[in-house]
């Protein structure tokens, strides 16, 4: 006698309902009222799904952002949908904190689901501080035990305030105590691991891709833990389905463009149900219609939304368009240095550093609204100044740096340390208030071959106050020269409202560019 279970994964939805984009409202294959149609045939195919949601969900869109501030009275849209389509259960992300402890409370409390994590625990108590490491399930004589972890690295990102009340237990540590439990005090017939958290080495060859920070331990955990069935996972935003060690593994990249799924076949055996197949796929959502209940089920939040992007800003005299990314990290811009004085102004620290988040930012146009502020500004993002060193300062740059590589041709190339496995484009800082210049040409770590403030040079052992945003400034991205340095300042507005209030405030903007910092790598360049 056979039995057949389908588990359906998605992981990273950030926030993504409709299919579309909303920097300029084109269809776009995406979101989770495409995922929603996918969900529905799988449903009519089998009589035996599993439907999990590995994290990142209610953070990622101006629909989520919007939501925050304006109708958080309301259902929180990600979770009225999870609860439409009957999720059987959420992991908690890391981004489920960008927002607070509150927001992210209140979608626990109206969800229809359990949300899952068993190492983020409760400070004082040292239990999980949503109250379920993990979940049961039966489908027929099937029984099925669904531990839920989180990548342990968070507080190396978050805003201190929204994490204060809780402690974080190394993943890796937490998973092998907890299947072990659930094997011995359950003894379910398929164990699955949902982590938010990717992978440290090539699930193929084993070699490592990254930095063995404790971030991504998914290898780790198919290595060194006996008894895992499957193991979901995401953070990274990669495309995986394959198996490590005999561990059904799958990753389906981003924003509900896939849905990831594992087909589990059991065979009854000597009077109990072993697994006797394990299949994994990925499930493209972009030739499939989106799911008309889903997009009715938003439609006010959807609505409002888009009434809100289009409230007119100001104006900007110049240019501050995105023509070329990888251009305009190689030499001073009118859009990043006009981030940088607004961090400036609404800090009062006079040296600033930013990034340009993402390829796709498209800049700002010459008549600026809220959706131009929201499509270059990703992140709900809040600022600090810190007070560092002229060594930490050098040492920063020279970890931005590292973004570039002269390629063969002699082309200025993006390390692949910065795209693989995961784009890392925000993790490459442009400074304002200083001078400097970069040179590819030098090895990595001594390419900073001018470091200079009104035309000084800056001393290593100078102290210096610079604002930055929240992430940056508790050591996100490998920027560990930050790490424990004195808060001169928290300025707690997000920076997409920095921007905004400035905008109105100004009503017209100049685009400026001093000149103050550059990349060389070639003759004449």
């Amino acid at each position: 006698m056979k039995l057949k279970l389908t588990v359906l994964e998605t992981s990273d939805v950030h926030g993504c309902i409709m299919p579309l984009s909303y920097g300029n409202n084109e269809a776009a294959p995406l979101g989770l009222a495409k995922v929603s149609t996918v969900i529905k045939e799988e449903r009519k195919k089998e009589e035996h799904v599993l439907l999990i949601d590995n994290g990142d969900l209610i953070q990622g869109t101006p629909l989520t952002y919007h939501y925050v501030k304006k109708q958080a009275h309301q259902k929180n849209p990600m979770v009225h949908v999870l609860n439409h389509l009957n999720y059987d259960a959420a992991i908690v992300g890391n981004h489920e904190f960008n927002y607070g402890l509150g927001v992210l409370k209140n979608a626990v409390d109206t969800s229809k689901f359990p949300w899952l994590s068993a190492n983020i625990l409760d400070r004082h108590s040292a239990t999980p501080f949503l109250g379920k490491p993990y979940m049961i399930k039966k489908f027929g004589p099937i029984k099925v035990a669904v531990l839920g972890v989180t990548t342990h690295y968070i507080p190396n990102w978050e805003n201190p305030d929204h994490i204060e009340s809780l402690s974080f237990e190394d993943a890796l540590v937490s998973t092998k105590k907890w299947v072990s439990d659930i094997r011995e005090n359950e003894n379910p017939d398929l164990l699955i691991v949902s982590y938010h958290g990717g992978f440290e080495r090539d699930p193929s060859t084993g070699e490592a891709t990254e930095n063995l920070t404790g971030e991504n331990q998914g290898y780790e955990i198919c290595s060194k833990i006996k008894g895992i069935d499957i193991l979901l996972t995401g953070h990274q935003h990669r495309t995986i389905a394959t198996s490590i060690h005999d561990v059904l593994v799958l990753q389906p990249g981003v924003n509900g463009q896939l849905v990831g799924k594992a087909t589990v076949t059991f065979e009854k055996k000597e009077g109990s149900w072993q697994v006797i197949k394990k299949d994994a796929e990925l499930l493209s959502v972009e030739e499939i219609e989106a799911d008309h209940e889903v997009v009715a089920l938003i439609e006010e939040y959807e609505t409002d939304t888009q009434k809100w992007l289009d409230l007119p800003m100001g104006k900007i005299n110049g240019d501050m368009l995105v023509e070329n990314a990888h251009d305009i990290r190689t030499q001073d811009n009118a859009l990043i240095e006009f981030i940088n004085k607004v961090q400036m102004k609404v800090s009062g620290a006079s040296i600033s550093n930013t990034a340009l988040f993402h390829n796709n930012s498209p800049g700002f146009p010459a008549n600026v609204t809220m959706r131009d502020i929201v499509s270059n500004y990703i992140y709900p993002n809040t600022l600090k100044v810190i007070q560092i060193s002229g060594q930490d300062m050098k040492d920063a740059l020279e970890r931005s740096a590292s973004y570039f590589i002269i390629g063969r041709n002699g082309d200025l190339e993006v390390n692949p340390s910065f795209t693989t496995p995961k784009p890392q484009h925000y993790n490459y800082d442009m400074w304002e208030g200083i001078e400097y210049i970069l040179d590819i040409r030098k090895p990595i770590g001594e390419r900073v071959v001018k470091l200079a403030r009104n035309s000084v040079p800056i001393m290593m052992d100078e102290e210096f106050d610079v604002v930055m945003n929240n992430y940056r400034a508790g050591g996100g991205g490998d920027y560990t020269m930050y790490r424990g340095k004195q808060v001169v300042k928290d300025i707690p507005l997000d920076m997409s409202e920095l921007i905004a209030n400035y905008i109105l405030e100004n009503k017209v903007i100049d685009a400026t560019v001093n000149g103050n910092w550059k990349v060389i790598w070639g003759e004449g360049v």
